[in-house]
This record gives C-alpha cells, sequence and structure tokens, in this order.
C-alpha cells in the first residue's frame, strides 16, 4: 500500500488548482475533491482565528484512525497538503520539496496564469519522481 494518498494544492482563494490521487483506496471524484480542499482552507483559516498562541499559522498536521494529513502554507497563502498513512515520516521536506517544484516548474511557466488550476508537464513528472523517491526512501527504513 502507498504511504502517499493523494495531493491537494489551494490557492490562497481556497480554490483547488492541483490534485493527484496515489491509489487510495477510495477514490474520490471531482465534486468530492473540490469539497475537501475547500473544508481544509475553511478549517485552516477558522484553526487560525481561534488558536490562542499569537501568530499561529493554521493546522500543520491533523491525525486521524485511518490517514494523517499534512499542511504547508506559503508565504503568499497557497496550501499544499497530503493525506497519507498514519505515523509517515518525514512528509514535511516532502511537501516542501513539493513546494520548489511548484515555484520551478509552474510559477516560472510563462503560461500559467496565477489562481488557476495546474496543467503543466514538467510539474507533473518531476513531481511523480519526488513521490516515488520518498515511497522508495519509506521502504527502505
Amino acid at each position: 500500500m502507498a504511504a502517499i494518498y493523494s495531493l491537494y494544492i489551494i490557492n490562497k482563494s481556497g480554490g483547488l488548482i492541483f490534485y493527484k490521487d496515489y491509489g487510495s483506496a477510495g477514490r474520490m471524484d471531482t465534486n468530492d475533491s473540490l469539497r475537501l480542499a475547500s473544508l481544509w482552507h475553511s478549517m485552516h483559516a477558522i484553526s487560525q482565528q481561534l488558536s490562542p498562541v499569537s501568530g499561529c499559522s493554521g493546522i500543520e498536521l491533523l491525525q486521524a484512525d485511518t490517514f494523517d494529513l499534512h499542511c504547508f502554507q506559503s508565504l503568499t497563502g497557497t496550501k499544499f497538503f497530503v493525506v497519507c498513512e498514519p505515523g509517515t515520516l518525514h512528509m514535511e521536506s516532502l511537501l516542501k520539496h513539493i513546494y520548489e517544484l511548484y515555484t520551478d516548474y509552474v510559477l516560472k511557466n510563462p503560461f500559467y496564469e496565477m489562481e488557476m488550476p495546474i496543467r503543466c508537464e514538467l510539474f507533473d513528472i518531476n513531481l511523480a519522481q519526488a513521490v516515488q523517491k520518498d515511497r522508495v526512501a519509506l521502504l527502505g527504513r
């Protein structure tokens, strides 16, 4: 079974701009993935406001019995979150690497329009390599 179930990228307005399923048992249709992204954006924003700690950046990890959800928010407000097996380690570094791929292959693409869905072949190829490399590293531990 894959350590990583799925990856989502949400723009600063809460719109889903990228979704990739990595073989989770219950595949979601497009509407479900849009709802989940919107729900996560809202929960993240509410957690920032309700936190008793000043300067809180929102939820970074949500742990459940059957999955973990790790989130990384860039300075521009774009959120990257991955749903993975419970107890999967080093997801923060993977999310930061995915952010680097996003900046290198999506934001530097002259044909990409900000806040729009990501359609970039180089990003897809390098993302697949990064996730595969992470899976191999997890299996080796």
